[in-house]
């Protein structure tokens, strides 16, 4: 028998024939199971797949059976599926995708390092034709990305970015969107404001972090460490909340990393008979659903997700055909614009 030939890529049933030194179809049979052939044959070739680490093609394997013309397959990694933001950039990409005939496949990290490492694997070996992903905020390892970029799989990031690596990808402009959302609210009146933010092992959290903080130093404010809280989520800003605005020198505003986080603010403040926006004003960043079901409605970032996410397909896209060089990585921003709601005056 050869030596697998492929130096760590993954093997293909054709492989298997030619080091088995049997047909294609002998050895499909086989891992099906079939009784076409011996009991005994089955066994020998089930075992030399199990020992080579063999995983059939389930994409492949689907379009062999169709009777309809192939397809084209883009893997699409959401940390989130229940998360305004991550459904409208999957919006976009689907929308493009489809209008140039590529199917998704679609997955859920759960915010997860070791399920988005798991995902990655799966894509691979089963021959999607791309990857667009956002990274887990949990992410500390970057091996699996790594491995794809190694292998030459088409790569993209949205959103959120491997630091690791010098990948392809598509970000909103988070630095900006931060820098003029606080300066909107300095221009306001405001001057203790604070700001919620997610893990600093996420890029975009580091961009609008320095985007507030150089909104106050353009405006000759100090930024003040007890006014930074790590926070990302409604639950916790509810339970946070309460103790700054109980402080002798409370914020007279908030900047949240993400909508949910400033509602909990705001319904915090709220229950603690705080007028929104007379006592403080608020400021989120997604422009969500959310943003306009809440009371009084909120400011906010918007970060116009199905952009972005149109962007993303029609990057990978370009990689796969060729229409865009892989030798160095590319870059897209799609820009950020404030929309005015009633939590600011």
């Amino acid at each position: 028998m050869e030596q697998d030939p492929r130096h760590g890529q993954p093997l293909t049933m054709k492989d298997l024939a030619r080091m088995l030194g049997v047909s294609v179809a002998t050895v499909s049979r086989a891992l099906r199971d079939s009784p076409s052939i011996s009991k005994q044959r089955r066994d020998v070739i089930q075992r030399f797949a199990r020992e080579h680490n063999f995983r059939p093609n389930i994409v492949a394997e689907t379009l062999r059976n169709s009777r309809r013309a192939p397809i084209k397959v883009i893997g699409v990694i959401v940390p989130e599926f229940v998360h305004y933001y991550f459904s409208t950039v999957l919006a976009g990409i689907e929308q493009e995708a489809s209008s140039r005939g590529y199917r998704l496949l679609v997955a859920c990290s759960g915010e997860d390092e070791a399920r988005e490492a798991q995902l990655c694997d799966d894509f691979y070996r089963n021959r999607v034709c791309g990857i667009i992903v956002a990274q887990s905020k949990h992410t500390t390892h970057y091996d699996h990305f790594v491995h794809l970029v190694e292998h030459q799989m088409p790569l993209v990031f949205y959103d959120r970015i491997c630091p690791a690596i010098n990948a392809n990808r598509v970000v909103v402009d988070d630095y900006k969107g931060a820098f003029k959302a606080v300066s909107y609210l300095i221009e306001r009146g405001c001057r203790r404001i604070a700001y919620y933010g997610a893990s600093l092992n996420l890029e975009i959290s580091i961009n609008r972090l320095n985007g507030y903080k150089d909104a106050l130093y353009h405006y000759g404010l100090k930024p003040n460490e007890e006014l930074i809280r790590l926070c990302d989520n409604r639950h916790d800003a509810e339970i946070i909340t309460p103790t700054m605005l109980e402080s002798e020198n409370r914020p007279d505003a908030f900047f949240a990393v993400n909508d949910e986080t400033a509602i909990g603010i705001l319904y915090a403040a709220k229950r603690m008979g705080l007028s929104v926006p007379g006592d403080l004003m608020i400021c989120g960043f997604s422009s969500s659903n959310q943003a306009t079901s809440c009371d009084p409605q909120l400011t906010s970032v918007e970060q116009n997700g199905q952009e972005v996410g149109r962007e993303a397909a029609d990057m990978l896209i370009g990689l796969v055909e060729g229409t865009l060089s892989t030798e160095h990585a590319q870059k897209r921003i799609v820009r950020t614009r404030i929309v005015i709601r009633g939590t600011t005056r």
